[in-house]
């Protein structure tokens, strides 16, 4: 079996971005209270994950507000690019319904069906794939650092409430004065291949038939990356992996995951997959996987996820057939 070096085929688009994110700046009080008057200063909301996003031709923007017309909230301070300071404010989306944007807001499945430059709601999922590089990048940004905080407001340590600092990248506990910082929690997400090159597709229990994609987990306390995609392999599908080759990360803020991909070589091939975490596990040649997606048969991962760049390396090509 081939060993050379492959090279992801497509961006990470989630891993795009291009603000400086002027952490020196965080802690200048003063600063951030000029940068947050000065109406040059740009805006992105976020709520539950969401943002404002319209169609320009044929670009897809997020909806950037000044500081003057942005609902009050949560700031967090996004960066700096060109002088120009961007933010995120945690507040309901202006001119939608506050609470459940998913349930409550219609969200196109295309942008194409809106008229251009009217605001929609939509998250990365959905439009992640669609941003330009600054806007991608300030999305992802935003939403990571609003579910933190709203699953962080009070200290581990004795339960206060805690106060948000730095540019909404610390929260200080006024009691004990502890300080807590931003997670970001590591998973390790791997294609596996055998001799015969074929690629290693399974289904979790929660996901529907026909939606397929590669092995994650989580990666453990005291554990290396390379061993965490070795006993994660083995605990789902029963089978022995070696050579682990790492080949690119992306944020995955759902909520605060970055996923570490990966190549590794089968050394067994008999799968038994845990019926708590794996559904039901395929070896897949090129040619099978193919017929699949043609006929509908199978879907997988949309473009904006790693795992859809990992198949599609193997595969050496772009494939149809998202979720």
């Amino acid at each position: 079996m081939e060993t050379a070096e492959e090279q992801l085929i497509g961006p990470l688009l989630l891993a795009r971005g291009t603000i400086d994110r002027s952490s020196a700046l965080r802690a200048d009080d003063r600063w951030l209270e000029r940068a947050w008057a000065d109406p040059a200063t740009r805006v992105l909301v976020i709520d539950n994950g969401h943002t404002l996003v319209r169609r320009v031709g044929d670009d897809v923007q997020a909806v950037l507000f000044t500081p003057a017309d942005a609902p009050p909230g949560e700031r967090y301070l996004l960066g700096v690019e060109d002088g120009v300071a961007y933010f995120a404010v945690a507040a309901p989306l202006p001119g939608l319904p506050r609470g459940d944007i998913n349930g409550r807001v219609t969200i196109p499945m295309s942008l194409r069906d809106t008229p251009e430059g009217e605001p929609v709601a939509a998250g990365l999922r959905q439009v992640g794939g669609l941003l330009g590089d600054r806007d991608a990048g300030l999305l992802v940004y935003a939403v990571a650092l609003e579910a933190w905080h709203a699953t962080h407001e009070f200290c581990p340590r004795c339960g206060t409430r805690t106060a948000v600092q730095a540019g909404g990248h610390i929260r200080v506990c006024p009691k004990d004065s502890s300080q807590h910082f931003p997670r970001v929690d590591p998973a390790v997400i791997m294609l596996i291949r055998d001799e015969a090159d074929r690629c290693l597709l399974a289904r979790g229990p929660q996901w529907p038939e026909g939606r397929l994609s590669i092995l994650a987990g989580f990666v453990e306390p005291g554990e290396s990356l390379e061993a965490a995609v070795v006993r994660e392999v083995a605990e789902e599908v029963g089978i022995a992996v070696t050579s682990p080759r790492y080949l690119g990360s992306q944020p995955w803020p759902f909520p605060r995951s970055l996923m570490l991909g990966f190549f590794a070589e089968a050394v067994t091939t008999t799968l038994t997959p845990d019926a708590e975490e794996i559904a039901e596990a395929h070896w897949f040649s090129r040619e099978e996987l193919a017929r699949a997606l043609e006929s509908g048969e199978l879907r997988l991962p949309p473009p904006v996820s790693i795992a859809r760049r990992l198949i599609e390396t193997w595969y050496g090509g772009e494939l149809v057939g998202d979720w």
